[in-house]
């Protein structure tokens, strides 16, 4: 008789068959093509890290110890109390590169505050770890998500805590255990989530080393696709893990290269809203909100719904919007057909790796979002904010019916610039880039990792104070006459039946005069602006190397056939000629006393701005 085999998700797996031999060697060529690709650290650094991670742990220790001292409990107490690191995110999924921050939770028992953390721990790291060993320590207490920024003779940890109402922490707890759950505020329940889902989600897939292997390329993929990143509209770490999850599960013996061939398929054709869970949802006594679209209207809206395994389960791609949506759909179509190519030999799997042609082919028009400051602090907050907010302009873009497609690119470009007064300024912050300081590098949002920037950009404003500097040399690096800027695109495509004439005017002004309404905006520190732009007149430090920047189109030299006698001027489909011929009696109209040339100069830049889209009303 045939042992039953085990269910894993919320439906029977479609296939129990072990790999062949050709697909043994294929997923070898993954593998290889991960480590070539750089997303396998090596063995050193595992061993570094983990060493550190006990350090941590016996640190961890001491802060509660000291904290009980402090409070002048009894020794008994003190000797049970313990205290425990836990792991998230990507690390505790076992799918992370090289470089990768370590999310941390720090775990204390109800005598222990949040307030005692912040207060108490960055001294006893300092006092615990070896001289030089911590190289940055930067507390963000008021954060969404508030956490201390730690690097560690090289290594970036996200330092978190909580506390749970029991009076003893132990090594061995098991954070999955829903019964800690009681008695925790919003914000200890949103930090014990981070482990809470990573440990389920390990719990659930058949094996640990395919998903690993899949998940690995995968994010790799979206990575380089840009279609990577909670805050911007696409799903994060945690959601393509859960994706990945799913396909594991429909396919329980399978390798980790017919996981990822099998993914795109699967997941590109699935029945949208319909979600992805893997397992089933749980009540539970403490009530806890949990997504159910049946009881909130809010829930019904959420596009591509991946729900958290843990509980209280909740949706982690809430911020996919109708373009993302679409962007998503279309890449992993395109990724479906590399794999099958792959399959049948006639690509490699370094092909499904090519990176993203956002500014390079994608795209004929932008609106850019410019942030900008006067200290590199108040930028951080700042840039975060907007960041967390941009999707919202996405979504008034959406509406407009001449628009098919308004796509956010999902990181933002820190520039330095050296302006003297507001008139370089302004111009900076209308995306000139002769400011720009000559020695600073421009880098993006993703590899700076700035915990102040990516603090707020988690929870916008509403829990973090947004700081301002001085305007002169601090601690942050801010330089007299510094003014720094994070700057945002936004790739559009014109719908097939619009005019090329496109006013976006409005929905950019609402916007913008909505930020600025924000209680952290102080005017003459904080700027913003949204200026139109071309794919030929972007800036060059946007293109990767070996990239090209997209050249001008020459116009074609069309021959004038004579008018035939009483017979009306003709107009192309779009009507261009009669809008061109408006533009410019209306511009000589309204500048008479400049020269013939400089007015049909200035007649070629208005239309080529409404053929953008209109921004004069933003200045």
């Amino acid at each position: 008789m045939a042992v039953p085999q085990r269910q894993w998700g919320t439906t029977p797996s479609i296939s129990w068959t072990p790999p062949t031999e050709k697909e043994i060697l294929q997923n070898e060529e993954l593998t290889d093509e991960l480590k070539r690709q750089g997303q396998y650290e090596a063995p050193s650094e595992t061993e570094k890290k983990q060493a550190l991670l006990i350090q941590l742990q016996k640190i961890a220790v001491e802060f509660v110890k000291h904290v009980c001292r402090k409070n002048n409990l009894p020794q008994s107490i003190i000797d049970s109390a313990g205290g425990r690191i836990c792991t998230y995110g990507s690390y505790r999924l076992g799918a992370y590169a090289p470089g990768s921050d370590i999310d941390t939770l720090v775990v204390a028992p109800r005598h222990v505050t949040r307030d005692d953390f912040f207060e108490h721990m960055p001294s006893i790291l300092e006092r615990m770890l070896p001289p030089g060993a911590i190289e940055e320590m930067k507390p963000v207490p008021e954060a969404y998500v508030p956490i201390i920024k730690l690097v560690i003779s090289g290594t970036d940890f996200d330092l978190n805590f909580t506390r749970l109402a029991i009076s003893s922490v132990p090594f061995e707890l098991d954070v999955k255990d829903t019964n800690l759950l009681r008695g925790l505020d919003d914000r200890e329940l949103r930090a014990l989530n981070g482990p809470r889902v990573a440990d389920e989600l390990m719990h659930l897939v058949p094996q640990k080393k395919t998903f690993r292997t899949a998940l690995r390329a995968i994010k790799l993929w979206a990575q380089r696709r840009a279609i990577y990143g909670n805050i911007v509209g696409f799903p994060g770490g945690v959601a393509w893990g859960m994706l990945v999850a799913r396909v594991c599960q429909l396919y329980p013996q399978a390798t980790g290269s017919v996981i990822v061939m099998k993914f795109f398929r699967i997941i590109g054709r699935w029945n949208w809203p319909q979600p992805i869970l893997l397992k089933e949802s749980e009540d539970h006594p403490i009530q806890a909100r949990v997504w159910n679209p049946r009881i909130y209207p809010t829930d019904k809206y959420h596009l591509m719904p991946i729900i958290t395994p843990a509980y209280p389960a909740m949706c982690a791609t809430h911020n996919i919007g109708p373009t993302t949506k679409k962007i998503i759909i279309q890449e992993l179509e395109r990724g479906g057909d590399i794999t099958d190519k792959i399959s049948f030999g006639k690509l490699q799997w370094k092909d499904l790796f090519n990176k993203h042609t956002y500014f390079t082919k994608d795209y004929k028009y932008y609106l850019r979002i410019i942030s900008g400051s006067t200290s590199k602090d108040a930028q951080a907050s700042w840039s975060g904010f907007v960041e967390s907010k941009v999707r919202l302009l996405v979504q008034s873009l959406e509406s407009q019916g001449s628009i098919a497609v308004a796509r956010l690119f999902n990181k933002g470009f820190t520039r330095e610039h050296r302006c003297t007064d507001e008139n370089e300024r302004t111009a900076v912050l209308h995306g000139e880039m002769q400011y720009q300081a000559a020695n600073v590098k421009t880098e993006t949002t993703d590899t700076i990792k700035d915990p102040l920037h990516n603090a707020v950009a988690q929870g916008g404003a509403d829990a973090t104070a947004m700081t301002n500097g001085n305007g002169q040399i601090t601690q942050d690096g801010t330089e007299p006459h510094g003014f720094y800027t994070t700057t945002y695109y936004i790739g559009i495509e014109l719908a097939q039946d619009s005019t090329k004439k496109l006013d976006v005017s409005e929905q950019s002004r609402d916007w913008k005069e909505q930020q600025c309404r924000a209680a952290g905006y102080e005017e003459g520190r904080n700027f913003l602006n949204i200026t139109a732009t071309r794919s030929y007149d972007l800036p060059l430090d946007v293109f990767a190397l070996g990239e090209e920047r997209p050249t001008r189109a020459k116009k074609k030299t069309a021959i004038k056939k004579a008018p035939v006698p009483g017979q009306k001027r003709s107009l192309d489909h779009n009507g261009m000629e009669v809008w061109r011929a408006i533009a410019a009696a209306e511009l000589t109209k309204s500048i008479p006393t400049v020269s013939k040339e400089r007015r049909h100069a200035d007649a070629r830049c208005r239309i080529r701005l409404r053929l953008r889209m209109t921004s004069n009303d933003l200045e």
